[in-house]
């Protein structure tokens, strides 16, 4: 009898530990990134190749396109343990669902939502390269095939990009939901595409291969900032994601990947070639379509949306603005007073400026329109429609800008800035939001505000755009 009850106590027991380590897995990368070293730990002479193959085993990726650029039979690569495979296979295979929400993604701690399934393939074609920034297949595994179903489709569709989308918890996410009608090209597909890219360059290098694929993870998307923020971090970390990707590749090439991408899977369905002409047109389709890439995801800084910081509702109706408009004004905290250096910091900043406005001052919302993290992020107030509170008499013809902190003897970060001064802006422009004439100043009729004598004024008064405003 105690023999029973001892075996069935074991069964027990390992039914148990088998659950609690599924569960105890949510979509963080840190925590598939934990699920990465468990496959590591299983075999600990394996190579980073061998662990994104069984990875990509467990999470079924391997269709005939994949196959023509990784030469993958996967009938040989030995199985994960069931609780862990299905983990993978929930966090890599990508999907979106009727009710929109989107599987496949996890929240990265610099606060943006990443695709795996794009990530991985740039990484595993980066290390079969054998000669370095020649990555056979790169881009097209990684962005160009995704690329080239969205921008194909019917002019008529009105949305061939994004949109991003909002977790249901943020210390243990679960379920990722789009913030509006999905395209075939997501936010965080086009995150975990960059990654690839950038990453999959980078470890065609054999001398900066990493022995193990969880160390490249952690030092790319868990690097924490110091002090002086972006300015002093290193180059290959994921907050500087659309810098590294804009330095790396132009969208002409890209272009031409994307193209290259249809003709490939035309030729692996059995299809015709493509005839020259139209080929033309495709290029032509495509060209266009680019440009609405480049703008979003090239020339805008990335905002994080009022969902993720966990903003309060509006109070009331705002009222919309009429765009373009012609001023953008700046300003900075002088509560909080120090620079956010995370996104967990500057959203808590956020919601501390929004309960302050909201019920101190009995203002509808937070005031300002958008507000620069030391993080690499630009955080949504009010955003590009909705009328601000924070410049006396100019709140319906401008945008107001704040930086975290107080800045009236030191400067922000050489790289907040150029967020701000350099991108957002140009963004704004860009996107018929802003007259490219616009004037950009600092004012002083708030108390957090770029005031004349601070330090933070002073700089504004060498930006281009730059222009007093007399009250």
């Amino acid at each position: 009898m105690d023999r029973v009850c001892w075996k069935l106590s074991l069964v027990f027991l390992v039914l148990l530990v088998s659950t609690c380590v599924e569960a105890s897995f949510s979509y963080r990368m840190e925590d598939f990134i934990s699920a990465v070293k468990q496959v590591e730990d299983e075999d600990p002479g394996s190579e980073p190749l061998a662990v994104l193959k069984r990875l990509r085993r467990a999470a079924e990726v391997n269709d005939p396109f994949i196959q023509y650029f990784l030469f993958s039979d996967l009938s040989g690569v030995p199985e994960l343990a069931a609780n862990l495979s299905d983990y993978i296979r929930k966090a890599v295979h990508h999907r979106v669902t009727e009710d929109a929400k989107e599987e496949g993604v996890v929240l990265s701690p610099d606060g943006t939502t990443v695709a795996l399934r794009p990530l991985l393939l740039g990484i595993e074609a980066g290390l079969l390269a054998k000669t370095r920034g020649r990555v056979r297949g790169l881009y097209l595994l990684a962005l160009a095939r995704d690329l080239g179903l969205s921008l194909r489709q019917s002019p008529t569709v009105t949305r061939r990009l994004g949109p991003d989308g909002c977790w249901d918890n943020l210390s243990s996410p679960q379920l990722f939901t789009l913030s509006d009608s999905p395209s075939l090209l997501t936010t965080a597909q086009v995150n975990g595409g960059m990654d690839g890219v950038v990453l999959g360059l980078e470890v065609s290098d054999k001398s900066r291969r990493p022995l193990k694929l969880s160390s490249l993870l952690t030092e790319y998307y868990c690097h924490q900032l110091e002090g002086k923020g972006l300015d002093t971090a290193p180059r290959l970390i994921s907050r500087r994601r659309r810098e590294n990707f804009r330095q790396l590749v132009v969208p002409l090439l890209l272009a031409r990947q994307v193209v290259k991408s249809v003709q490939l899977q035309q030729s692996l369905t059995g299809q015709s070639d493509m005839e020259r002409k139209e080929k033309k047109v495709l290029m032509r389709e495509v060209k266009e379509g680019m440009k609405e890439f480049v703008h979003m995801y090239m020339d805008c800084p990335p905002i994080v949306p009022r969902c993720m910081w966990g903003a309060k509702p509006y109070i009331g109706t705002p009222t919309n603005l009429s765009l373009p408009l012609s001023f953008m004004f700046i300003h900075h905290t002088s509560t909080p007073s120090q620079p956010c250096l995370t996104f967990e910091q500057c959203s808590a900043d956020m919601r501390s400026m929004q309960r302050f406005h909201q019920e101190d001052r009995g203002w509808d919302d937070i005031g300002y329109s958008f507000v620069a993290g030391s993080d690499g992020n630009i955080y949504e107030g009010r955003g590009w429609y909705w009328q601000g509170a924070h410049t006396l008499g100019y709140n319906s013809v401008g945008y107001g800008v704040s930086f975290i902190g107080d800045y009236s003897s030191i400067l922000p970060s050489q790289h907040a800035m150029e967020l701000v001064r350099d991108q957002l802006a140009s963004c704004a422009i860009i996107g018929g939001r802003l007259i490219p004439t616009f004037t950009l100043r600092g004012h002083r009729q708030m108390v957090n505000t770029a005031c004349p004598g601070d330090a933070l004024y002073s700089e504004i008064k060498t930006w281009k755009h730059f222009g007093d405003v007399q009250k």
